[in-house]
């Protein structure tokens, strides 16, 4: 009897616990279950968008390929449009611009690079558009824009490439003694053994300046 009667005792106690608790354990639950199914949503929805992208993307690596520059930028701009938060929104981007380039389309290739340098995924590929939009803007008889856009310190593998797309720059402005910094950086930013210092090093002695 004192058994049963502890027994009720202790129900009565796990009763009122849980009338006082129990909405909120209920609550914890339920956001503990629909976290775990936002997750699982959202790895899903990567999924599907990397799925997609990578699709659209080997389409536009075979264009690219077969030299259809129009090809290539309408896939890119549905890779863009559809994927462009995807590793593969600024490899297109960069893919189009190419084209636009080799096109000679100087405007449509600022406007891809554009987007590429402030949208692309990797930090990388955004460093390459702006390495490549300074270029393009310097062709288009935008130097000052074009030093501008070089106003970022890049991934250490671009360091020397930077240093060196601003010499160009700054040596087309007719500022030698700059140019030649700009040069001289490059060469020490770049590896010892590596080819392109040569390019580098003709640019600095066809500057005239004394080292």
């Amino acid at each position: 009897m004192a058994y049963d009667l502890e027994e009720q005792e202790q129900l009565e106690t796990i009763k009122s616990w849980w009338g006082q608790y129990g909405n909120y354990i209920v609550a914890a639950v339920m956001a503990v279950a629909l976290s775990v199914a936002g997750y699982q949503g959202w790895r899903y929805y990567r999924f599907q968008q990397s799925t997609g992208a990578a699709t659209l993307y080997g389409q536009l690596d075979q264009a690219a390929r077969s030299g259809d520059a129009k090809r290539v930028r309408d896939i890119a701009a549905q890779v863009v449009d559809r994927y462009g938060s995807t590793v593969y929104g600024g490899l297109a981007a960069l893919a189009s611009a190419k084209a636009a380039f080799t096109a000679g389309d100087l405007a449509a290739a600022e406007q891809q690079l554009r987007w590429a340098a402030e949208h692309a995924r990797e930090a990388e590929q955004r460093d390459i558009a702006r390495l490549r939009l300074a270029g393009v803007l310097l062709d288009a008889k935008k130097p000052d824009e074009a030093l501008k856009t070089l106003d970022h310190k890049p991934v250490d593998t671009y360091v020397a490439l930077y240093a060196d797309m601003r010499g160009d720059i700054l040596a087309a402005q007719g500022k030698p003694a700059e140019a030649a910094a700009a040069y001289r950086s490059a060469l020490d930013k770049s590896d010892a053994a590596s080819p392109y210092r040569q390019l580098v090093e003709i640019k600095l002695e066809a500057l005239g300046v004394a080292k």
